[in-house]
């Protein structure tokens, strides 16, 4: 609990602290928003404030620390008030990768060791043709067909036919706001 000089104290240093808020944000409402949230942190951590060091100092770098903290926050946030660009957003739905990642380990599983091997350590796990050949004991040359054998095999696996069917759909695209609104406003007058 903290002691009645402590509170006043605090209550004394608003003024400074909301002159610091203004001359940071330039804006009143901001700054009082900023002072406000300054001493709610303050009162909530007032068991890590050590008695005798100097109080204002600490509000300052805690209404300073929220500001910045803030400010880096909105630097990254881009206005969109009427929702244009929140419009056009739209994530690929996640079922199909799923579906797609299942169905790339079955395949795969279905390869031959020798080639299921000689992918592995080239496509997923990066290492030259030279390293792959070195660890499998055999030539480049070899490991090179391999890996050819098995990106062939696991295309006919999968029934791809051109690299354009790899990735995204493209078949879904964002939801149009206006037409949601519609869907949800009819179905409510069934």
């Amino acid at each position: 609990m903290a002691s009645r000089q402590m509170t006043s104290d605090l209550i004394a240093v608003i003024p400074n602290l909301r002159a610091f808020a203004v001359s940071l944000c330039g804006n009143l409402d901001r700054a009082d928003d900023l002072v406000q949230e300054t001493l709610v942190k303050a009162w909530s951590n007032l068991d890590s404030f050590v008695e005798g060091t100097n109080l204002r100092a600490w509000l300052f770098t805690i209404l300073r620390n929220i500001y910045y903290s803030e400010y880096r926050k909105r630097r990254r946030e881009v206005a969109d008030s009427d929702g244009a660009i929140a419009a056009k957003l739209a994530t690929a739905p996640a079922q199909n990768g799923h579906m797609d990642l299942l169905d790339f380990r079955e395949a795969l599983q279905q390869l031959p060791h020798d080639q299921r091997e000689a992918l592995i350590l080239i496509g997923a796990s990066g290492l030259s043709y030279e390293e792959a050949a070195n660890i499998c004991g055999c030539a480049v040359g070899t490991m090179k067909s391999r890996v050819n054998r098995a990106r062939g095999r696991l295309a006919d696996l999968l029934s791809i036919s051109s690299a354009a069917e790899f990735g995204d759909d493209g078949d879904w695209q964002a939801a149009d706001p206006s037409l949601i609104g519609q869907h949800y406003s009819r179905a409510g007058n069934d």
